[in-house]
């Protein structure tokens, strides 16, 4: 193939490339999962200042984020292919572990979370 047309085939496959990228970022973003709620404690009471615990569970990867004044938590971006456990805990108190299956098909997940004993 000559310098032309080998120049030209380059500038048509850089330009599809270009425009088929951004739609595979935001068609991976729109499939991206978000779960949020609340800390409770054994009375019901909101708990702000409690520390969620996120885990993806392929990949052993831990986020974490505290409850903001009324009590509420949010973590986005989510691998839809991913299981995740999430607990919470203040004060050496832990709530039960959730499970968020990959199987779950929703993308906004809300989990309420109820810190009720000591942790072990």
């Amino acid at each position: 193939m000559n310098k032309p047309k080998r120049f030209l085939c380059m500038a048509v496959i850089l330009a599809f490339a270009a425009v088929t990228a951004p739609a595979q970022d935001a068609k991976r973003e729109a499939q991206l999962r978000t779960v949020h709620g609340v800390v409770l404690d054994k009375s019901e009471n909101l708990l702000s200042e409690s520390v969620v615990f996120l885990k993806n569970t392929r990949t052993n990867v831990v986020r974490s984020s505290y409850t903001d004044n009324t009590g509420k938590y949010r973590f986005s971006g989510l691998d839809p292919n991913a299981d995740y456990e999430i607990h919470a805990e203040k004060e050496g108190a832990k709530s039960s572990t959730r499970t968020i299956s990959s199987f779950e098909s929703r993308k906004d997940i809300t989990l309420n979370l109820k810190i009720e004993k000591k942790k072990d």
